[in-house]
């Protein structure tokens, strides 16, 4: 880490020297704007004009690589924040049918991204998202409301004996992981440009990495609606076979798993430290009555009883995942003053 002596210019101006190896870098010369972020912590952050208005762009050599990799490489080179992402060919060569069906397959996973350009050699795609149109809370929200509709049309299904409702539920899986590839975009374009974290609602970038991982747990709750959904496609009859008051308590105790998961998320935007350990006590309580209806269930050949544990299973992992978003949420409600903590 250098070290740079402060001087003063005038009766109220404190001044110091850029580094000079980073002035050449970033083509900084003198008259140049430069934007000045203040963080948390003392931290004061200096950023050129040139990265500000920079469009980062990614070529993807498809030589050497199958069609999976290709797909992974786009959606990697997008969550990186790349605006324009082009997949080339080896030099004289054309792009092979499986690497062009791959681009397409990446296009429809991921929001805001088409095609702008396509030759027999390469294809270009942009993203034409635009960070400051979200905002981190409301992406996490909206996360959360998909895996949660997503349960309540799989426990329908199974009620109901409906598969139409279970294949919805898996059809919203993709919605659910646009939004998760999304948010962790804008992650790491934040983190890369700290003058975007206000405009996605943030103060300053120390909450990312909470952000990162509550998103994270909230796909793995989708995942969890989504081995539900199955439950019914895959069940003869598509329904569980218990008696009708048994299925009225699942409903309900995924009502309260829904309830417990919506106060993960508002306790992590909100920081508030006392929602936080009413999201613990809640799934105590929660815990006890997963325990209550497995040991509950009425005599059953193994097949069907294999299926319900399956689904109450699933639902206690989705309010265990709730329980890390609450503990992610004490870190962020814990970083600030409050009637709980005097920082000095």
């Amino acid at each position: 880490m250098e070290t740079r002596k402060v001087q003063r210019l005038g009766p109220s101006t404190l001044a110091m020297t850029l580094p000079a190896e980073w002035a050449k870098a970033y083509d900084v010369e003198k008259g140049d704007e430069v934007s000045i972020r203040i963080g948390g912590k003392g931290m004061l952050t200096v950023m050129p004009e040139s990265v500000q208005q920079e469009e980062a762009e990614a070529v993807i050599h498809a030589v050497d690589l199958d069609a999976d990799a290709v797909e992974r490489a786009i959606i990697a080179q997008y969550v990186l924040g790349r605006r324009v992402i082009h997949v080339q060919a080896e030099e004289e060569g054309t792009l092979d049918s499986a690497t062009i069906n791959a681009v397409y397959n990446a296009e429809t996973q991921l929001m805001g991204l088409g095609v702008i350009e396509e030759t027999p050699e390469r294809i270009a795609i942009r993203c034409s998202v635009d960070p400051e149109d979200f905002t981190l809370d409301n992406l996490l929200e909206r996360l959360e409301s998909t895996g949660s509709t997503m349960r309540n049309e799989a426990i329908k299904s199974l009620a109901m004996g409906n598969p139409d409702l279970a294949q919805r539920a898996l059809n919203r899986e993709r919605q659910a992981n646009k939004i998760f590839v999304l948010l962790l975009r804008l992650v790491f374009t934040a983190y890369q440009n700290p003058n975007l974290t206000r405009a996605l609602g943030l103060d300053d970038g120390f909450a990312l990495i909470g952000y990162r991982s509550i998103a994270k747990n909230l796909e793995l709750t989708a995942d969890n609606a989504e081995d539900i959904a199955k439950i019914c496609l895959d069940t003869e009859g598509h329904r569980l076979n218990v008696d009708s008051g048994t299925m009225r308590e699942i409903r309900e105790f995924t009502d309260e798993v829904n309830e417990l998961t919506a106060m993960g998320v508002q306790c992590a935007v909100e920081r508030d430290y006392d929602l936080a350990i009413e999201v613990r006590d809640r799934f105590l309580e929660l815990n006890d009555r997963e325990q209550e209806l497995l040991h509950s269930l009425p005599e059953m050949d193994n097949e069907a009883l294999l299926r319900v544990r399956e689904v109450l299973v699933s639902l206690g992992q989705t309010a265990q995942y709730a329980v890390r978003n609450a503990e992610i949420a004490t870190n962020l409600a814990l970083n600030e003053e409050s009637e709980h903590v005097t920082i000095s």
